[in-house]
């Protein structure tokens, strides 16, 4: 009994050893949000108060010593973010998660964001601001990256700690442009279609903008082998560690439209979802400069910010920026490809890529005048038939550094405007507002036109010259205004007006719902404030989906329902368009969809292709549209012989192929098919996708009210399980009142901190669900009593 009590005591004292030695370790991983540190290179003392939800407020004596102490703090929340961020663009995934990651690693080796990020950098200033105020904020980072706690992916995973150069940072600015493209899953697919069933099934597609019926308004004074492309470049951004871009509102009330006279800023761009969150806030006080901003990882100049003068935000502009080209081999020679002035070598290119636990991958591929030549960089494409990528961002100048540090350094809207100018790529809607009252919006890019009749929405002909760039637009003629007439700027990734004597600029624009609803409801009213706008930015109500929903009904015959079924209809027609989560109709409306959807589009597209078609903007623009034409050639189903299905045929069909499915999937009683039953989020991070570390890394499952393509957007794609898992958002909420600025909000959708052993991991994630807000804070005072306090000392 004895040696029984004692093997019992020794197990007691090991589990507690263990305990304290867990919460030992854990506490240990923690940042550190007060006490003192030791800094090199700081020339004097610097503060940094992280409030009650994390946001650090550094006060420096200069901004060279508050850039270094920002790259100290966002390395300390954010390290394993960066590590993933500048890992995608030069190919090196694979070095950490092994051959699992190979096929993103092949692409982006291949399509030049590293050589164009060489290339820029070669020709930076060494002596400008913003070069400078760059290695500071690496030299933070890496000396967190010295000093500082490992985090726990690197421990699991096996990362090898490598310093951050300003390669690092350009690399991470390549990739977010890419990813702000839709041409990639686009063109091939359109190209497929063309080439198997004709013209007139694109035409129904809309895709030379008859579908962009709520356009910005500007303001001036003066074969199946394609889909590959599509499929796989989807899949890779899916399936990233780091989400793509994706939308976004803003919309900016000018002084005649606002309570106090003053102007009111909102900004909510659209990303995938992950965990840790895209942005990082920030807020640096010199006795030269004050700016709160929302950071990237690994960058070092906010694109998000305000501060007591103005403010300024972002949304995708969609505009086209790559164009694909079908060149040709040289018969009997593969090694040169067609051009206008003869037959040209193909520049080859060799890279050698890391794979962890295996040997090195050596990969060669071409490269044409148009660029890189993508049957090398995906496997399932044939050699026969070369496409190259021509993409603006690796073939235009890069100063998005330059244009990142004068977008947060601006004196003036001339001097905003000049610095938006510098961004060749991606295509942004830049938007801004002031203290003074301005308001502003500019489209960023270097815009082309091609010949009369050239479709860049399909893959082009290479070889002659005939569907090349034939001319660039002065950044003069790009889409915007300043100070409009009717009071206010908006962006909802929608068409703007006909610019360069009545050319619509082509791109992969967003359909109108949002537009039409932000729009609509500024012009409604002229006395905003910071809780109306707040209310407006949370908003969950689709008004085209109601109309969507009038002409689905109309093509039914109601007599021939069941009672069931007539129960449905009766919830439908009482829908006002709202995707709260106790809302019934969208449940049913999206399932309808879904149905119609399919029913209409997978016969001809294939299963993975009508998958890939219904996550890209053409694909949500059809929903409203094509329901109208009556005398459309996707309804007859190609797969029926001697049939030839109505819009009838196919929208009963999908009705009552809803409804079974409905009562099939959540009961009989209709009053159950809550819309939050269905429509959930979880933030998902890299190492959350194995079931043991989920609990650790992931914030949530959360019932989630918003829905496609209402101003809170939080976007999902479709499936046959009628579960409609939220894919992205909302990646912050700002408001900015100039009447109040210091008490501005805004939101995160999860937390500041990228440590899942922080209280900030995860402390904004239910306000954020539920469309409340936290202060921004300005007021140092305030800041001070709310704050814990850390110390950065210089090391001598």
């Amino acid at each position: 009994m004895r040696i029984i009590k004692k093997i019992l005591l020794v197990l007691v004292v090991v589990i507690a050893l263990l305990a304290i030695g867990l919460c030992a370790y854990i506490f240990h991983l923690k940042p550190k949000y007060e006490g003192e540190l030791k800094l090199k290179n700081l020339e004097k003392e610097t503060t940094v108060y992280f409030d009650d939800f994390g946001v650090p407020h550094i006060y420096a004596d200069s901004e060279k010593d508050a850039m270094t102490a920002l790259g100290y703090v966002h390395a300390q929340e954010r390290l394993w973010q960066m590590e993933l961020l500048r890992r995608i663009a030069p190919g090196r995934l694979s070095e950490i998660f092994g051959g699992v990651a190979l096929k993103n690693d092949k692409f982006f080796a291949g399509i030049g964001i590293e050589e164009a990020s060489t290339k820029a950098i070669a020709k930076l200033d060494k002596n400008s601001e913003s070069y400078k105020l760059t290695q500071a904020y690496l030299d933070g980072i890496n000396q967190y990256l010295e000093e500082g706690v490992t985090p726990i992916e690197f421990t699991l995973v096996g990362v090898k700690k490598q310093k951050f150069t300003i390669n690092d940072v350009y690399n991470i600015f390549g990739y977010m442009s890419f990813s702000f493209a839709m041409a990639q899953k686009t063109d091939p697919l359109l190209t497929d279609i063309k080439n198997k069933y004709g013209v007139a099934y694109l035409k129904d597609l809309g895709i030379d903008g008859e579908f962009n019926n709520t356009r910005i308004r500007i303001s001036k004074e003066k074969t199946e082998e394609y889909t590959e492309i599509s499929k796989s470049i989807s899949a890779m951004l899916d399936q990233s560690p780091i989400p793509p871009f994706v939308g976004s509102n803003s919309w900016v009330v000018g002084p005649q439209k606002s309570k106090t006279g003053k102007v009111i800023f909102a900004n909510d761009p659209h990303i995938g979802f992950s965990q840790p969150a895209t942005w990082y806030e920030a807020h640096i006080v010199t006795p030269k400069h004050e700016l709160y901003g929302c950071y990237l990882a690994g960058t070092p100049f906010p694109l998000l910010a305000h501060n007591r003068d103005y403010a300024y935000g972002l949304t995708m502009f969609e505009n086209d920026d790559i164009d694909f080209y079908q060149e040709k081999n040289k018969d009997g020679d593969v090694s040169q490809y067609q051009t206008p002035t003869g037959f040209s070598k193909y520049e080859i290119r060799k890279k050698t890529i890391k794979v962890k636990d295996s040997s090195d991958v050596v990969m060669t591929f071409k490269i044409t005048r148009h660029g890189p030549i993508m049957n090398d960089l995906m496997e399932r494409l044939e050699k026969k038939n070369p496409i190259a990528m021509s993409w603006t961002y690796t073939r235009e100048p890069i100063q998005i550094l330059d244009a990142a540090y004068g977008l947060s350094h601006a004196k003036s809207i001339a001097d905003f405007k000049k610095s938006v100018s510098l961004i060749a790529a991606p295509g942004l809607n830049v938007m801004y507002g002031d203290a003074k009252g301005n308001v502003g919006w500019w489209a960023s890019g270097k815009l082309y036109r091609h010949n009369e009749g050239v479709n860049t929405h399909l893959i082009l002909e290479g070889s002659s010259g005939k569907d090349d760039i034939t001319k660039f637009l002065d950044f003069e003629q790009n889409p915007s205004a300043e100070n409009p007439k009717w009071g206010y700027v908006y962006s909802a990734n929608n068409q703007p007006e006909a610019i360069d004597n009545g050319f619509l600029y082509p791109g992969y624009y967003l359909p109108e719902d949002r537009a039409k609803r932000i729009s609509g409801i500024l012009d409604a009213k002229s006395d905003w404030d910071k809780g109306a706008i707040s209310k407006m930015i949370y908003d969950n109500t689709s008004d085209v989906a109601v109309g969507v929903i009038k002409d689905l009904i109309s093509s039914l015959d109601e007599k021939s329902l069941s009672n069931k079924e007539k129960e449905v209809i009766t919830v439908l027609k009482s829908w006002k368009g709202t995707t709260n989560l106790e809302d019934v109709a969208p449940t049913i409306y999206n399932k309808w969809i879904y149905l119609y959807m399919k029913n209409t589009f997978e016969d001809e597209m294939g299963k993975e292709n009508f998958g890939l078609f219904t996550g890209i903007s053409l694909g949500k623009q059809v929903i409203a549209n094509q329901i109208k034409n009556e005398n459309s050639v996707w309804w007859d189903n190609i797969k029926t012989k001697n049939i030839k299905e109505t819009r009838k045929d196919i929208v009963s069909k999908s009705f009552h192929d809803a409804v079974a499915a409905l009562q099939n999937q959540l009961g009989e009683n209709i009053s159950d098919w809550k819309w939050g039953k269905v429509h959930t989020v979880e933030h998902e991070h890299p190492l959350g996708k194995v079931a043991a570390l989920r609990g650790l890394f992931n914030v949530g499952p959360f019932d989630s009210p918003g829905s496609n393509e209402v101003i809170n957007n939080l976007f999902f794609g479709f499936n046959e399980e009628g579960k409609y898992y939220t894919k992205g958002g909302p990646s912050t909420r700002r408001i900015v009142d100039f009447a109040d600025v210091e008490n501005s909000w805004s939101i995160l959708p999860t937390g500041q901190s990228g440590n899942p052993f922080s209280k900030h991991y995860d402390d904004q994630a239910e306000m954020y669900n539920a469309g409340k807000f936290r202060k921004m804070k300005l007021n140092k005072d305030e800041i001070v009593k709310t704050s814990t306090k850390l110390v950065l000392k210089p090391r001598k």
